[in-house]
């Protein structure tokens, strides 16, 4: 018997029993699962996919296009501060400045317009006194400042050294703050929960609900630990036919996989964003964005080595995690939801002061060229 609500009553009882009429059953037993079928997936958000592999290979992208949307906003850009024309008058930048430790390649003129950006980028409403001490502005006694600092140094190292990663679409300070002064995505260590008994309550490291870091699996709940600050081998495959004292476990392949849901979170992909569904681990049929992310992973292991947790002492108590550790940074810092962050707009043009130290600039009224020397022309000869 088929409920008539479930077809939009095209198919009615008949008799006591409620049996479907005989004639023309299974016209509308067809009508009716179709009718069905649109009801179920009028309330699913529409998908719609791209094919980026070989056919029959399974790479396909699924892009929702209401959840890029709703994620419009985050991902626009300020307009670029107001550029002044060079100016040779202008006095150099440690006579107006001091203890300006990074950017003293620039300007005055440079500098002034970048602090100024990265008041808007960081704390638009704080402004200037975020950072600093208005009444002082060389003073280093916030502790804002100092991370600062630092963070502007790994912007250069990233834009300079990490070109395997972000190319030349380069990252700024907005790229993760998005006007908030503690950018979103960050993470901190996560030892679990705090049991009563380690022999009662062992969960190997896993088994934890609500854990964002793993994409709110049963996974292992910190493989960003592991692999995004600690040097654990992420393959998952061993290269030989028996296990040695060099390979991977089997269950290690578990904190690989809690990884690639948090990377997949991150980016808004699905697996075959990188990789073969057919073959996994084989490079040569993986997309080059595969290649992308294994420098990323890197990259993002050597700022936090380099940059964020040497910083820990630097932060206030109320800034650290439960465990004592600073805060880090992931995939989801820079791309929160997007396969490129920004969309992979770049600003970097618009302030290439954050690409490296900035060299020789261009005189603001340079010199005339001088004038091209004729070309001598032979006097004509009669008889020719």
């Amino acid at each position: 018997m088929i409920d008539s609500a479930c077809t939009g009553g095209l198919a009615r009882p008949e008799g006591s029993a409620g049996r479907i009429r005989r004639a023309g059953s299974a016209h509308w037993l067809a009508v009716g699962a179709a009718v069905a079928s649109a009801i179920v997936l009028a309330g699913c958000e529409r998908t719609e996919t791209v094919q980026r592999g070989f056919r029959g290979s399974g790479m396909y992208q699924f892009y929702a296009p209401a959840t890029l949307a709703k994620a419009a906003d985050i991902n626009q850009i300020p307009e670029p501060e107001p550029v002044d024309p060079p100016d040779p008058e202008a006095p150099a930048l440690n006579e107006v400045f001091s203890n300006v430790q990074v950017l003293n390649d620039l300007t005055v003129l440079e500098f002034s317009r970048l602090m100024q950006a990265l008041s808007t980028w960081v704390a638009p409403e704080q402004g200037c006194d975020y950072c600093h001490n208005p009444d002082q502005l060389e003073s280093d006694e916030k502790y804002t400042k100092v991370v600062a600092r630092r963070m502007l140094q790994m912007t250069r190292d990233i834009n300079s050294k990490w070109k395997s990663h972000v190319g030349d679409t380069g990252v700024t300070c907005y790229t993760c703050h998005r006007g908030q002064p503690v950018p979103s995505g960050i993470w901190f260590a996560n030892s679990g929960p705090r049991v009563s008994s380690p022999a009662l309550g062992y969960k190997a490291s896993q088994n934890v609900a609500n854990v964002h870091n793993n994409g709110m699996t049963s996974l292992p709940y910190d493989p960003l630990s592991m692999y995004l600050s600690g040097g654990d081998e992420i393959r998952v495959q061993s290269n030989t036919v028996l296990r040695n004292g060099n390979e991977r476990r089997i269950k290690d392949a578990e904190g690989s996989y809690a990884l690639m849901m948090y990377m997949s979170n991150s980016l808004g992909v699905n697996c075959t964003y990188c990789h073969s569904t057919r073959a996994l681990a084989r490079w040569e049929e993986s997309s080059p964005q595969r290649a992308t992310a294994w420098h990323g992973i890197r990259m993002v292991r050597y700022l936090n080595n380099n940059y964020l947790t040497p910083l820990a002492s630097v932060f206030p108590d109320y800034r650290l995690g439960p465990e004592g550790d600073g805060p880090k940074v992931g995939c989801e810092t820079c791309h929160k939801g997007s396969f490129k962050p920004l969309l992979g707009v770049s600003m970097l043009g618009d302030y290439p002061e954050l690409a490296g130290p900035m060299g020789e600039r261009p005189a603001a009224h340079p010199p005339a060229a001088p004038p091209a020397p004729q070309a001598s022309v032979a006097p004509a000869v009669k008889g020719r």
